[in-house]
């Protein structure tokens, strides 16, 4: 399984070749905990010239989009570190005072640094945002226009720029944003360049007379999948080789977004944002770096080593359980536990791949790291208590009157697995149906520790009344499952994956049954 997950692609270009620079990328210097959302951030310069010369190596332009948190001093760092254009942004919003404060900052520093400041760049999807009306927005443009000797231009989606026209009278060139993993009907990592071509001619026909630069285009390498795009290292890969190919074969200007990884952007955006970088943003390595094989896992060896060593280790559970006994287990227990130890070793290397990306935060690890271990855990004991005849447990067993409690070692540790993995999987369920746009699917831990739990319900006792709250839990699930189902399409496996599990746990909860013989 790993050798098939782990396989390299071959790319006809690489994606980043230093003696093929990139034209330009989107540049944010902030890491770890540094965010442009706290106000108080500030980035020292010595950070900033270490992110510099090393974009230097790739590329000839970076684009920014704001002179605060201590932006105001790339175009300086980037004169004296020489051969690095900048592409200066105004960020513009509802706040009409701080818009003035910044439109002075970038004629004066366009004016300092008029070999370096090659374009300014007035507001980004500030249109989109809905944070100024187009007229005011004409008017800030032309202001800034006056002032500089310097092209101005506005960036912001391709769908705006034809519902505001009026602005392409204002600008020197034009800049649209093609995001296809962003469209509303997203596109496929497979056609993405190809649909990057179309929007453009569509542009060029739409706004003839004046260039059109594509100021924001690539993909992600993490995250979640939005119908059939699916966010990863390969396809990332793929994407920015053939935007790459195709700018230069049809001399187009583009640029990537983005440099580095932004952690910050999970907040706003989900595990998909922190991760449309070529660098990572922590130790600050260029994800491809040219020659290299280009692998989704490029430590799958210890992916796959860790979850064989899962495997023994619930099949060493089951027998060092059955030394204890003097009978035999039937023969469908044992294929319990093998069932049980193949899927939770098959996916504890996609499981921990996804904890370790997608945790953002305390919260974030505390989230996915109790699923993950419940995970590692639900094979474990219910190995043990399928070779000695037992049932899951219920909430009452864990939960309920202590005088009603038939209480175990067992007993409490697999109840308490079983609502650790309940309460999550609802929680995630839930989020699907009221906000689903930037939460991910928990598809491999939570099959490592439901599959297990439908497994031992099979031992369940046929008389006995139905708790209540496995009935709720199972009814959140199932409901949930339906409207996840149709409303993230077909063409989406991880929801597909994800929903089928919804299913199983629903199903296995509701199976449950409060009179229960407990050893």
């Amino acid at each position: 399984m790993w050798w098939w997950l782990a396989t390299p692609i071959t790319l006809a270009r690489a994606p980043i070749d230093p003696a093929d620079k990139v034209q330009c990328v989107s540049y944010a210097p902030f890491r770890g905990e540094q965010s442009p959302l706290n106000t108080w951030t500030h980035i020292e310069a010595d950070q900033i010239e270490q992110d510099l010369r090393q974009l230097k190596e790739i590329t000839d332009c970076v684009r920014t989009y704001s002179m605060e948190n201590g932006l105001d001093q790339v175009p300086a760092i980037a004169a004296r570190i020489g051969g690095l254009k900048v592409l200066q942004g105004i960020w513009l919003s509802s706040n009409r005072t701080k818009n003035l404060e910044q439109a002075a900052l970038a004629v004066r520093l366009s004016k300092d640094f008029p070999g370096v400041i090659t374009a300014v760049i007035v507001g980004n999807e500030v249109l989109l945002r809905g944070e100024m009306t187009t007229a005011d927005l004409v008017s800030i443009i032309r202001s800034v226009k006056a002032q500089v000797s310097v092209p101005v231009t506005y960036a912001d989606v391709w769908e705006f720029w034809l519902r505001n026209r009026e602005v392409y009278d204002a600008v020197d060139f034009v800049t649209i944003h093609i995001l296809p993993y962003w469209e509303d009907f997203p596109v496929k990592a497979k056609f993405a360049a190809a649909h990057v071509e179309q929007i453009r001619e569509r542009m060029a026909v739409a706004f003839p007379g004046k260039e059109i630069l594509i100021g924001e285009t690539g993909w992600p390498s993490e995250g979640r999948m939005r119908e059939g795009a699916l966010p990863s290292r390969t396809n990332q890969a793929r994407v920015v080789s053939e935007i790459l190919s195709l700018a230069k074969a049809q001399k187009f200007r583009v640029n990537l977004i983005e440099s580095y990884d932004q952690p910050w952007k999970r907040k706003l955006e989900g595990t998909v944002g922190g991760y449309w970088g070529l660098y990572d943003s922590v130790r600050r390595n260029l994800k491809y770096p040219p020659g290299e094989p280009i692998s989704n896992f490029p430590f799958w060896k210890w992916y796959m080593g860790a979850g064989m060593g899962l495997c023994v280790l619930v099949f060493a559970v089951a027998l060092i359980t059955l030394r204890r006994r003097p009978w035999t287990p039937r023969f469908s227990a044992w294929l319990g536990v093998a069932i049980s130890a193949t899927t939770a070793g098959s996916l504890l290397g996609v499981g921990a791949d996804k904890m370790y990306y997608e945790s953002y935060g305390i919260g974030g690890w505390l989230h996915w790291g109790a699923l993950l271990l419940a995970g590692i855990l639900s094979p474990i004991f219910c190995a043990q208590a399928m070779v000695i005849g037992r049932s899951l447990p219920t909430f009452l067993d864990l939960l309920g009157p202590r005088e009603g409690r038939k209480w175990s070692k067992l007993t409490a540790v697999l109840g308490l697995t079983l609502a650790v993995s309940a309460v999550i999987a609802a929680q995630t369920a839930l989020a699907f149906v009221f906000d689903p746009r930037y939460h991910d699917f928990p598809y491999a831990s939570l099959t490592m520790a439901v599959v297990p739990f439908a497994l031992l319900m099979l031992n369940r006792p046929q008389i006995g009344q139905r708790p209540i709250a496995e009935a709720v839990f199972a009814g959140v699930l199932a409901l949930s499952a339906v409207f996840v189902f149709f409303n993230e399409g077909r063409d989406n496996w991880q929801s597909l994956w994800t929903c089928a599990i919804f299913l199983l746990f629903a199903l296995t909860l509701w199976r449950a049954r409060a009179e229960q013989i407990q050893g």
